[in-house]
């Protein structure tokens, strides 16, 4: 059995030191097979590991993985990091033109691939990329992960495995101690909320680290059965998820896909202690038509991440899921991602409307965006962070890096926020996401916050559009549960807002536009709300 956590050990190095002290262990499983000891995992990994050997793939190659949560996935995340290889993790959801850009941009050799997700198939965007002709820049071999018959110009998995022959345990040894705790071990594109993707730096010491900060906050121990079901190509999987779960011998029970019933199915049969999840996700499991037939009494903790929980969800998720330590998590893929963390026995109204205190080891403050002057505690401004998880930087990008960090090493976060005196940090929105009506700046938070105090209002998100008075105008995008008038909603936030926080414009919408990691892409709302302007 292992005392304490692990840290400052490169990701390859961190699943070695678990199967030496637990080998017997769980450590992936998955309800429907296959289920793996940390030693196991270990040689899975490290057979892995030599058959991209013996193939070529090179110490800083970037590796592009696109696929669902399969258990290859969390093979090669530890496989790719003993070679020194670099994984690139694709979202899931990407089509032809952005699989090209990423990999172009992060100019890979190696792309790993299944058949496809949902409605996407990977192939037929590949071949529309050129992927098979050639036409994409350093690309040399495509592996591809999947039972069924591998397409020709691909490699099977299984035949990359079979290679490890060629490569001795001591030849991966050798290759293993040349890699450094600081060298750029990940990459990672930011989800696309905003801009064009850039590709984030992270090393060993960004990722390990952070995680088992996480996994401390959330108590974690070898005892500890974390159901994973968010997405392994984010932070929140393969950081706060996998690291932050092995760096404390902690087991992962993984679902390939979210689907709520699966997620259910996996906490009741595999006994999970520890759940994560956007807040969507967790209101999937609460309304699923099944909820009570399932039994989640061993859950304990879990982390709610991606945005703010509403109250009365927090609620819910303490008792009727049986999560009274659930804890919130704030932070961004350039902080390797974790910030502050809400402590698990801290009242709901501080989960609910904080994200938390500073993690251990980190400092954060809070600035004025224009002349980067310190604010005193309450007072919003821009939230940098600096210490160990700050990001390496944006890949073949110097200008954003340096637009993200400052001379002095502070990471700008673009967030809005403010710190009470006792420590707990409330976001108020984006920096680049506030309204400027008028020359009045004003935060979508508090208008979101109002809107969704109706009782006819299921969801709402704020942003602004063009207006030939003001300059920019407040609108709403809102999902009702109930029937109801976009007069009533507006005069309801004039019964509380100043009124110029008022929406003049309210847009119903049956679901919201969201990136595969769940985040609100408000871009989207802003450009179809123009566009009916217009039209």
């Amino acid at each position: 059995m292992i005392s304490g956590s692990y840290r400052d050990v490169t990701v390859g190095d961190l699943l070695t030191f678990l199967a030496r002290a637990l080998p017997r262990n769980d450590a992936l499983v998955y309800v429907d097979g296959p289920r793996y000891t940390f030693a196991e995992l270990e040689d899975e990994s490290r057979r892995a590991a030599r058959g991209l050997m013996a193939l070529g793939v090179s110490s800083g190659e970037r590796v592009v993985l696109w696929a669902t949560n399969v258990p290859e996935w969390i093979v090669l995340q530890f496989a790719l990091a003993k070679i020194g290889a670099i994984l690139v993790t694709a979202n899931t959801s990407l089509r032809s033109k952005e699989i090209d850009y990423l990999l172009r941009q992060s100019e890979a050799a190696t792309l790993v691939t299944i058949g496809g997700f949902r409605d996407i198939d990977y192939i037929a965007e590949l071949e529309k990329a050129g992927a098979f002709a050639g036409r994409i820049g350093r690309l040399e071999r495509i592996i591809y992960i999947g039972a069924e018959n591998t397409p020709p110009a691909l490699i099977p998995f299984s035949e990359v495995c079979a290679r490890a022959e060629q490569v001795s345990e001591a030849g991966l040894d050798a290759r293993s101690r040349s890699v450094g705790v600081d060298d750029v071990i990940n990459m990672q594109y930011t989800s696309g909320t905003t801009g064009f993707p850039k590709g984030v730096m992270l090393s060993s010491r960004n990722i390990v680290n952070n995680g088992e900060a996480l996994g401390r906050q959330l108590a974690f121990t070898p005892a500890d059965r974390l159901c994973l079901c968010v997405p392994l190509f984010h932070c929140f999987g393969c950081v706060i998820g996998v690291l932050g779960a092995y760096t404390h011998g902690a087991c992962l029970c993984a679902v390939e896909a979210f689907d709520p019933s699966r997620v259910l199915e996996t906490i009741d049969r595999e006994r999970c202690t520890a759940l994560y999840g956007v807040p969507t996700m967790f209101i999937a499991e609460l309304e699923h038509p099944d909820f009570a037939r399932y039994d989640l009494t061993s859950l304990r903790t879990g982390v709610m991440a991606g945005a703010l929980c509403p109250e009365p969800l927090m609620r819910r998720v303490m008792t009727e899921m049986h999560m009274p330590e659930i804890t919130i998590a704030y932070g961004m893929t350039e902080s390797s991602p974790g910030i502050t963390m809400t402590p698990r026995d801290c009242a709901i109204g501080q989960r609910s409307q904080t994200v938390g205190v500073v993690l251990p080891e980190l400092e954060v403050k809070i600035v004025d965006p224009a002349s980067g002057a310190e604010r005193p505690a309450g007072e919003r401004g821009e939230l940098c962070c600096r210490g160990y998880n700050v990001m390496k930087g944006y890949y073949n990008d110097a200008d954003a890096t340096h637009a993200a960090i400052d001379a002095d090493g502070w990471l700008h976060t673009g967030d809005e926020a403010s710190i009470d005196a006792e420590g707990y940090v409330r976001i108020t929105g984006r920096i680049k996401d506030l309204i400027i009506r008028g020359g009045e700046n004003i935060a979508p938070k508090e208008i979101e916050d109002r809107l969704r105090e109706h009782h006819a209002v299921a969801d709402a998100y704020v942003y602004g559009v063009p207006d030939a008075f003001f300059g920019e105008t407040v609108a709403a995008a809102v999902r009702a549960n109930k029937q109801v008038s976009a007069e009533e909603l507006i005069a309801f936030c004039a019964d509380m807002l100043a009124k110029f926080k008022v929406p003049k414009y309210v847009r119903f919408v049956t679901e919201f536009p969201m990136t595969a990691s769940g985040k609100i892409q408000k871009y989207k709302l802003r450009q179809e709300h123009e566009r009916l302007l217009n039209s």
